[in-house]
């Protein structure tokens, strides 16, 4: 199994909090459309012949582009590599994007999943992040998906933000559980560098929420997810049985993805690799057969690392026969030294080989995961 994701690099404005890459003027889109086309084809080997099983546009904001510009792509991945008949192709798109006529069109030319960037149901919250949307569009827009039939739809929210309490929390909730979609990602609130957010907390201008008003929105979300017949299936994903991202879970299991445009990102196993963050070193480079990218290769603590960090995360948990077979000796021994501090602590529990976070455990996921690491 492989994926392919493709990067769009075009937003209408940045929001608070984002460090995506992405540009807001569209004057090279033309270029840019055809190098990823380019790129896609210099690179059909990159896979080693595996069967695309899920091919994910993301951004950025890929639903500005017209149903035609989405459709040349998928045209070229299919005559470049080798697709499941079961594929699943995802579009990531911002509520005020879409139309009747533009699902039907999406939808048309063979995308089955939508994930909408929805963020909150709460139209101060959007405000505070600049979303480009308002709360009555994004229900509006969801409501319309269902009804143009897409069945597998994800949005996601953000949670820990400034001024956000439970009881507003919960509201977003609420309304999320009502309009009745197949899977959600919620992200805890994160300052990152070169944001507006980050100046704003640095100049004093915004406060945010104390840790354990973040535990309380976390506990929250996951008891409700629960109820309502959702499976945690990795730290910030939630789906019904049969709706998790089959793109998303190939990263998490080690599976071979190719990563298309400026700043995306491929691993196979061994190596890393990801694109230049410029449109225009970007177009330069695959035009000129010119380096546009840099590759890192994976030693076996690093491989390791990358297991433990990924798999953790999930309801499938660390396989400490995976790791006795593919890594060394003494990697395996100090992974078992370490999991029995974590046992005793109630942060793990383990199931025969398989080590998982117990609930509280997954509020100290990439704590506990660094802690394995081998370095």
């Amino acid at each position: 199994m492989a994926g392919i994701y493709i990067h769009i690099p075009y937003c209408k404005q940045q929001c608070t909090y984002c460090n995506f890459y992405f540009r807001i003027s569209q004057k090279d889109k033309v270029e840019m459309l055809k190098c990823i086309e380019k790129e896609m084809e210099l690179r059909k080997m990159y896979l080693e012949n595996k069967i695309v099983k899920t091919i994910y546009f993301g951004g950025g904001t890929p639903s500005m582009l017209q149903a035609s510009e989405i459709e040349k792509i998928l045209q070229n991945i299919y005559q470049n590599y080798l697709i499941d008949e079961n594929i699943e192709i995802t579009l990531e798109c911002n509520p005020d994007d879409i139309t009747e006529e533009k699902l039907y069109e999406f939808k048309r030319i063979g995308i089955n999943r939508l994930s909408i960037g929805v963020q909150s149901f709460d139209n101060e919250d959007l405000k505070f992040m600049n979303r480009s949307h308002n709360a009555t569009q994004s229900k509006e827009c969801i409501q319309m998906a269902k009804e143009v039939g897409f069945n597998n739809i994800t949005i996601d929210l953000i949670y820990g933000l400034p001024n956000q309490t439970l009881e507003k929390w919960e509201k977003n909730l609420n309304l999320l559980f009502d309009l009745d979609i197949q899977h959600f990602s919620p992200y805890a609130l994160t300052v990152e560098k070169k944001t507006t957010l980050k100046h704003l907390v640095d100049t004093k201008k915004v406060s945010l929420i104390s840790d354990e008003e973040i535990v309380e929105q976390f506990n929250l979300l996951t008891n409700k997810a629960k109820e309502k017949g959702f499976v945690h299936y990795e730290i910030s994903n939630f789906g019904k049985i049969g709706f998790f991202s089959n793109h998303n879970t190939a990263y998490w299991k080690n599976k071979y993805y190719l990563g298309i445009g400026p700043s995306a990102h491929s691993f196979n196993r061994i190596s890393r690799r990801w694109n230049v963050k410029s449109n225009k070193k970007y177009i330069e480079g695959i035009l000129n057969n010119a380096n546009y990218f840099e590759t890192e290769i994976l030693g076996l603590k690093q491989q390791y690392n990358e297991y433990i960090f990924t798999s953790l995360r999930t309801i499938w948990g660390v396989d400490s026969n995976f790791v006795k077979n593919n890594f060394n000796a003494e990697m395996h021994k100090n992974m078992q030294k370490t999991s029995k501090k974590w046992l005793k602590k109630k942060y793990l529990t383990e199931n025969g080989n398989i080590l998982r976070l117990t609930e509280k455990g997954k509020l100290m996921a990439d704590a506990i995961a660094s802690d394995f690491f081998e370095v």
